[in-house]
């Protein structure tokens, strides 16, 4: 349920941003929200007080972000607490957040390595992405795991390349079990 109502939103507010072709402000907007959202946990939990009405959480709203936001995104967070879907702000600006990036080619690969990569290492990789997928630009995530022994594992979306040691012994180890010996 939570999906359904971060793409409703989330499309809706991209729709907009589209129309009044503000997507790069809207987008630097929201993630600014995301980044006050993750942020402040006391805003959330007043938001989500069920002894608040939702005039006043909509007051809440106005006084937090009144002159930081566009007038636009102000009308649009208004929209969701008056909806009761303030609990869903992240995951719609999360679902906003990808649907630019896709919009604007711009990947996001998460790359888990046994080791800290060098920068040289990290350039030659950012290269060989870009030359060898759709997008134009990429977020790259970096994470170091001693336990994959050697090699990356690259995650693109739902798209996994894992030339970790750790997986191919278990490959080998798969393989090796299904032989039968005469």
């Amino acid at each position: 349920m939570a999906k359904l109502v971060s793409k409703v939103y989330g499309d809706a507010l991209f729709e907009e941003a589209l129309e009044k072709q503000e997507v790069d402000a809207l987008f630097e907007e929201v993630k600014g929200l995301q980044m006050v959202w993750r942020e402040s946990r006391e805003l959330a939990e007043l938001l989500d007080n069920p002894k608040i009405v939702k005039e006043e959480k909509i007051g809440i709203i106005k006084n937090v972000f009144a002159g930081r936001v566009s007038d636009d995104l102000m009308g649009f967070l208004a929209v969701i607490v008056d909806k009761g879907r303030q609990k869903d702000i992240p995951a719609i600006c999360e679902y906003f957040v990808n649907a630019v990036k896709e919009y604007k080619n711009i990947g996001v690969a998460h790359v888990t390595s046994a080791v800290e990569l060098k920068e040289e290492q990290k350039a030659q990789l950012l290269k060989k992405l870009l030359d060898t997928t759709r997008y134009v630009d990429f977020e790259m995530d970096y994470k170091v795991d001693p336990s994959i022994i050697g090699g990356m594992v690259i995650r693109i979306g739902d798209r996994v390349v894992d030339s970790s040691i750790k997986t191919q012994i278990y490959e080998l180890r798969r393989s090796l079990s299904k032989l039968q010996l005469a």
